[in-house]
């Protein structure tokens, strides 16, 4: 059996990766595990330590350095932590400028000065089997404990989403596909989407939506499918209406050209803030004050049906089988 391209699906995670981690250890709070991207360790008694890793590749030429710092420390702080220490990994291919190397370093230690991060180790070298410029970064923080936030809802939990849906597919389109891109966007538009790249982060999001929600959770590879690792854990369907999605219209329009339906592209950057009834108003105003757009798709509920309610229809809301996003870039 083969492995798909892209982010591997969670029944494989089960199978292979999940029964091989090594001894148990009492210090680790949450381990490996579908739907958690961090993994909470005991620090001391009154707080946790966090710890995420993700690799950078395949991103749009001048992106490197941002993405390699965003895509780890997201995953820090949906749990509710600035991300603190930083391990990076840069992996080069053969024939690599100290050009590359100087702008990347400069856009890392650009993000790690705004969030106070600090690296404090890794790896860098250039290596003949490396095709494309890589990087792993594991990223750490510390919360109080009553502060963790995890990624479970219960029912009456609303859904709050920020309006970047699809922007990460919309962005990579607009380096990678702009031949396509121009028989319906300007070389204007074309120019904003590549823009947008600063957006596919919800670093900011989450540190400004912390004190509001039960929970979050990034919907990155499968976009908004995430809904269902959030469903599984926490034992809770929920309900999802279509007529209230935002999407950036720009997004919008790439997506429409594509054929795409907006719940299961790549949304990197996109915050799905679990949040109780009474906090809201509170969020969503927070964040539009802020210059962030969120609005409320719709609630988790005690039964454990997963729907989608379209022009008054109700269909299953849709599973995570392949992300357009790699299916669409991993060609020519």
């Amino acid at each position: 059996m083969k492995l798909p391209p892209g982010k591997l699906r969670n029944d494989i995670l089960r199978d292979v990766i999940f029964p091989n981690t090594g001894i148990d250890d009492v210090r680790v709070v949450y381990g490996p595990r579908e739907g958690f991207d961090a993994a909470v360790l005991e620090y001391d008694h009154e707080r946790y330590l966090l710890v995420a890793t993700d690799p950078t590749l395949g991103v749009p030429e001048g992106t490197f350095g941002f993405f390699t710092y965003h895509f780890a420390a997201s995953d820090v702080a949906v749990f509710g932590a600035r991300p603190r220490w930083l391990v990076v990994n840069l992996l080069l291919p053969s024939e690599s400028e100290k050009g590359f190397l100087e702008k990347t370093m400069r856009d890392l230690n650009a993000e790690c000065r705004k969030y106070r991060s600090a690296i404090i180790g890794g790896h860098t070298g250039v290596y003949p089997s490396v095709a494309e410029p890589t990087s792993t970064t594991t990223a750490m923080g510390l919360v109080r404990r009553e502060e963790l936030k995890l990624p479970l809802a219960r029912p009456g939990d609303k859904i709050i989403v920020t309006e970047k849906v699809g922007l990460e597919f919309a962005v990579s389109a607009a380096y990678f596909r702009e031949d396509e891109l121009r028989k319906f966007l300007s070389f204007r538009e074309i120019q904003l989407l590549r823009e947008l790249y600063r957006f596919e982060t919800v670093l900011p999001d989450a540190l400004i939506a912390k004190p509001f929600v039960r929970g979050m959770h990034d919907a990155t590879e499968g976009g908004l499918t995430a809904l269902h690792e959030i469903a599984e854990n926490s034992g809770v369907g929920f309900r999802v209406y279509g007529e209230r999605l935002q999407l950036h219209p720009l997004a919008r329009k790439v997506l429409e050209f594509y054929g795409l339906e907006p719940w299961n592209v790549s949304s990197t950057g996109t915050l799905i803030a679990i949040t109780p009834p009474d906090q809201v108003a509170a969020l969503i105003e927070e964040l539009h004050k802020n210059g962030i757009i969120a609005f409320e798709l719709g609630e988790f509920a005690e039964d454990e049906e997963r729907i989608l309610v379209e022009k008054g229809e109700e269909r299953p809301f849709p599973e995570f089988k392949g992300d357009p996003y790699v299916e669409l870039y991993g060609k020519g």
